[in-house]
């Protein structure tokens, strides 16, 4: 009996996957075979995607302040992350060279002056030439300017500041030594209100996007999970070393946002300029690589042809197809997979 029944499901297996094999050959076409599948007509029509962004934030008043002339450093009055006003002092040069500098440049200053007014005095006596009181008078010019150039230099060996804001960061410590221009703090406006999410896009994106367009600023503190923003700035040129673009998008609320240069942020935005083409599910676009793909079409409905398409956006269930569908008004979207070139077709109801 035990044998009778083993032998019973070793026949019933048998049968069973006898029957699988016929049911899974039936799908399989050979060439000249008609193909089953299912069409969809073609319209032509304008679409627009939203296009997602990543970036940081900043402010577009964000200033490197530095000394006009080199020295040492005598004191730096902030941290990063101070707060400063308009005016403060940040950080000042070790001032004894450049006090004796001015001292020698005004002494320079009143001797000049004092040999022009006697030559000018021996003139009117015709005790001296014209050359010389001429000389004198050159001497007192070049003497006046060197005064207003250690003056000046002697104003710029400290750093104010220059609007409201934080300091950001600080390059330079106390006794350092530093040479003209040489970066000491990085300050920027953030008490102005004046934060925008810079952001890096791709060329396709670039062309597709207008400054005044809208968009969705994520932020976390913020009760509906966004703040509207539009696009304020559109680079013309993209980084060297990247080969992207740059966005940046403003807030139209910028208060309370409590933000920090740099901070990561993301932004999905909407662009206003529409694109003219077939919306086509997802399924149908074959071989696709870049900007190109393949999609088979048919103009009689009994038989296909494998054309080029120019590719747009791609989503998870449609593709939008820039060019390469003006000749056809049906796209096959099911049974691509066993068509060639010119196979025949069958319709079948969806």
């Amino acid at each position: 009996m035990k044998a009778f029944t083993l032998y019973t499901i070793v026949i019933g297996s048998l049968l069973i996957f006898s029957c699988g094999e016929q049911e899974n050959s039936s799908v399989i076409h050979r060439k000249g075979d008609v193909i089953p599948v299912t069409l969809l007509e073609l319209n032509k029509g304008s679409f627009t995607t939203s296009i997602p962004a990543s970036g940081n934030w900043t402010t577009n008043d964000e200033t490197i302040l530095s000394f006009k002339v080199g020295g040492i450093v005598s004191r730096i009055y902030v941290e990063e992350g101070d707060e400063i006003k308009k005016g403060q002092l940040l950080a000042t040069l070790n001032l004894t060279e450049l006090e004796a500098g001015l001292s020698q440049a005004k002494i320079g200053f009143e001797k000049a002056k004092r040999d022009f007014e006697r030559a000018s005095k021996l003139y009117q006596d015709s005790v001296a030439t014209l050359e010389q009181m001429q000389n004198a008078e050159t001497a007192l010019q070049l003497a006046t300017e060197q005064l207003k150039a250690v003056e000046f230099n002697f104003q710029f060996a400290q750093i104010r500041a220059s609007q409201n804001g934080f300091v950001l960061r600080k390059f330079i410590n106390e006794g350092q030594q530093v040479f003209p221009g040489n970066p000491v703090l990085h300050t920027n406006g953030a008490k102005e209100d004046s934060w925008v999410l810079q952001v890096a896009i791709n060329d396709v994106n670039w062309t597709q996007i207008e400054e005044g367009d809208t968009a969705h600023i994520e932020i976390g503190n913020n009760p509906e999970g966004y703040l509207l923003g539009k696009v304020v700035r559109k680079s013309q040129s993209a980084d060297p070393a990247t080969g992207a673009f740059s966005l940046e998008i403003s807030p139209e609320k910028k208060d309370h946002l409590n933000l920090a240069s740099g901070m990561f942020g993301r932004a999905r935005i909407f662009p206003s300029k529409q694109a003219e083409g077939w919306e086509i599910p997802y399924e149908s676009l074959l071989d696709a690589e870049g900007k190109e793909g393949f999609v088979f079409v048919t103009q009689d409905q009994r038989t296909v042809a494998k054309v080029p398409v120019k590719i747009g956006k791609i989503s998870n269930q449609t593709v939008q197809v820039l060019s390469g569908l003006e000749d056809y008004p049906f796209l096959i979207v099911s049974g691509s997979a066993y068509l060639t070139n010119e196979s025949e077709i069958q319709l079948q109801k969806q």
